[in-house]
């Protein structure tokens, strides 16, 4: 649509799950993150325009350490899924259900960032395409 967009998420852990606020991070920091973001993100207008996904490491708000460009991290021997649930108002709702949050991943990716205190910045474009394996592909296929 030509909008900047941001996706925003607070990780949770053992230092901000039991907080009176344990979005505190997210709260202090989301702000000035965002308009850093604003002023200094790269904004393009290719076909599939980068957007960013910024996550809060699970601490409160005086313990982050600071902000991370990182890459999009991956954990080997996590999986996620939905459980259906009814929530009291009689609503069907999923909860999202994943694996350990506490298991590190690479040098340099959001996870990594996160569990060393940092906000993670990942720039990310919606082209999902495994480029690499086009031509070989249609060679197969075609």
């Amino acid at each position: 649509q030509g909008l900047p967009a941001i996706a925003l998420s607070q990780f949770y852990g053992p230092e901000n799950v039991q907080l009176d606020d344990p979005f505190e991070a997210a709260v202090v920091h989301g702000v000035e993150t965002i308009r850093k973001l604003l002023r200094h993100g790269i904004w393009d207008d290719r076909k599939y325009r980068v957007f960013y996904n910024v996550n809060f490491p699970p601490v409160p708000a005086d313990g982050v350490r600071g902000l991370k460009v990182t890459s999009q991290g991956w954990r080997e021997d996590t999986s996620f899924g939905v459980e259906p649930h009814v929530a009291p108002s009689g609503r069907m709702f999923l909860w999202v259900k994943g694996g350990p949050q506490h298991t590190p991943t690479a040098p340099g990716t959001d996870a990594a960032a996160n569990l060393d205190g940092y906000i993670s910045v990942t720039p990310l474009r919606a082209d999902l395409t495994a480029h690499e394996t086009i031509d070989t592909l249609r060679d197969r296929l075609e």
